[in-house]
């Protein structure tokens, strides 16, 4: 009689760290979509330090995928494999130095627009209406409400693949609209930002009226944010809404009704079903206006 084996996990492959590694972690819930299959590995690195040796230590082979707080993000139903690197208590401070603040990677943009407001400090606003965190917003060039960041980053801090660490200035990163060039592998860990002194309350002001016009023109409920990236000279709502899409359902996924570029997950929606629906919103808005519409929205992982 033959005797079962077992496989290794790949986990039993790492270096051990000083932070946190769980296997078979589950993703969906840590998206803003609530839905999505689990990481092979999850790591969330103790501080910078950590994070650079155990990539510097990582074997070649293993994949590596970097997870914010999961606002922009679609996670496969098959989940991630190799390992997902998710930056928290390590990488959320935020420090104010004269007239700069500097924001762990992790910190939420909102919290940063949020200390810059407590310290009358202006010119950040705009990051209250960025779903998402510093990392992100700097790997990505995010942007809102006539603000972004290639405007406000002075400067910041990454590490590579090989676990060498890197600081840059804003000019080295070739910002364009929502995108840098820098290299795929860097994994920000913090950012210097530049902003000016300003009255207080219109700081605040300002970040209340960012606030009432999301709540006035964008969905509130399991949603990935903002799915197609505006095409030149358009807006991607208006040609979604043109070819017909608004309320589009397939399953549990549906076009907002309430902003054409919002997807939703009315409850039981699978990865699947929402990334399907993206496809099939791209395809009608293709035959109809000409244009091909590109996500904005990551997807990651493979399906089911």
């Amino acid at each position: 009689m033959a005797l079962a084996t077992t496989h290794p996990h790949l986990i039993d492959r790492l270096p051990k760290p000083r932070g946190r590694l769980v296997a078979d972690a589950p993703l969906g819930p840590q998206t803003w979509f609530r839905t999505g299959g689990p990481a092979e590995v999850l790591f969330r690195p103790a501080d910078v330090e950590d994070l650079a040796s155990f990539l510097a230590a990582l074997p070649a082979d293993v994949a590596v995928t970097v997870l914010g707080v999961g606002s922009n993000l679609l996670v496969r139903d098959g989940g991630v494999k190799g390992v997902v690197i998710r930056l928290m208590r390590g990488f959320t401070g935020i420090a104010v130095e004269g007239h700069e603040l500097v924001s762990g990677a992790g910190a939420l943009d909102l919290n940063v627009a949020l200390t810059a407001r407590d310290h009358a400090l202006a010119g950040l606003e705009f990051l209250s209406g960025i779903p998402g965190t510093i990392g992100g917003a700097v790997a990505m060039n995010g942007g809102a409400y006539g603000g972004e960041l290639s405007h406000v980053l002075v400067s910041a801090e990454a590490v590579d693949r090989s676990g060498t660490v890197h600081r840059v200035g804003a000019a080295d990163l070739g910002f364009s609209y929502r995108h840098s060039t820098a290299p795929a592998d860097w994994i920000f860990t913090s950012a210097r930002l530049r902003a000016t002194p300003g009255d207080q309350l219109a700081i605040a002001r300002r970040i209340a009226e960012i606030d009432a016009a999301r709540t006035e023109s964008q969905p509130r409920s399991r949603t990935g944010g903002s799915t197609f990236v505006n095409p030149e000279g358009h807006k991607a709502w208006e040609l979604i809404d043109a070819a017909g899409c608004r309320g589009l359902r397939v399953g549990e996924a549906q076009v907002s009704e309430k902003h054409c570029n919002f997807l939703i997950n009315l409850g039981t929606a699978t990865a699947a079903d929402i990334e399907a629906l993206g496809e099939e919103v791209r395809r009608r808005v293709l035959a109809h206006s000409g244009v091909q519409l590109e996500w904005e929205i990551r997807r990651i992982g493979v399906p089911a």
